[in-house]
């Protein structure tokens, strides 16, 4: 009875007129948004209702909170929503943004047995308690640079896909057991892969950062897939097939035509 009241509201919320002052947004800072056919970013749009009338966002150092921060991030966090079954990142409550990069502390437990404290400057992350926490900065690189293949938008929410069934190790919940199977040698076939060019420093379209873990390689694989989905097709066929499926779109098709 719950989920079918929820999906009452959200249904009530999509069939709201969307605002005009936040078209122009999207057609300014989601570059992606820009190829889609109308189908999709009519689709696209109902998720940004939706997003922004669940979660909650937060400024931070400063940074004071506008229609083009919510709606920038919530279109880039709803394109890994379209076509597939979702509940709208159920274990997501909060979107924390700072202006530029941030210090947060990190734990670390050396083999010694001791544990330290350490500061680490950062662009974003995705937490297990209900967060995401972006820099605005990075944000805006990405919307304005559509040849690069770093989106930390694409890449935290990513993370928030994976740990939908418990902790992100690089597996995100899937229709059926039977695809756990090719999924596992696929991506890991493919984060082995990016182990060895980056310890042998061989050239890589896909960030080295996800050569760290099986859970970042599922995020970098992500940016990738949607930012440079033809090289990522040319160089890495079995995974671009594989996030195609999963995803369920096929961005080389809108990467050939022009932005609107």
């Amino acid at each position: 009875m719950r989920a079918w009241l929820r999906e009452r509201r959200r249904s009530r919320i999509r069939a709201r007129p969307f605002p005009g002052d936040w078209e122009p947004i999207l057609e300014r800072n989601v570059p992606i948004y820009r190829r889609l056919p109308e189908s999709d970013r009519s689709e696209l749009k109902g998720h940004v209702q939706v997003f922004l009338a669940e979660k909650r966002f937060e400024g931070a150092g400063g940074l004071t909170i506008s229609d083009e921060i919510r709606v920038t991030i919530a279109a880039h966090a709803c394109i890994l929503l379209l076509h597939r079954e979702s509940d709208c990142y159920p274990g997501l409550y909060t979107i924390i943004v700072y202006p530029g990069a941030y210090v947060a502390e990190r734990t670390v437990w050396e083999a010694s047995g001791i544990v330290t404290d350490r500061a680490e400057t950062r662009l974003g992350e995705s937490s297990p308690r209900g967060a995401v926490v972006l820099s605005w900065d990075a944000v805006e690189a990405a919307a304005s640079d559509v040849g690069d293949c770093r989106n930390v938008v694409l890449h935290e929410f990513a993370h928030q896909l994976d740990a939908e069934n418990g902790a992100a190790k690089g597996a995100p919940p899937l229709p059926d057991r039977s695809r756990y199977v090719v999924w596992a040698r696929i991506l890991g076939t493919e984060f082995e892969r990016l182990r060895r060019d980056t310890a042998s420093g061989q050239e890589t379209i896909l960030d080295r950062y996800g050569a760290t873990s099986p859970a970042e390689f599922f995020a970098v694989a992500t940016e990738c897939f949607f930012t440079r989905p033809r090289l990522l097709r040319a160089h890495h066929p079995e995974l671009y097939a594989e996030l195609r499926g999963y995803y369920r779109q096929d961005p080389v098709r809108f990467a050939q035509y022009p932005p609107r």
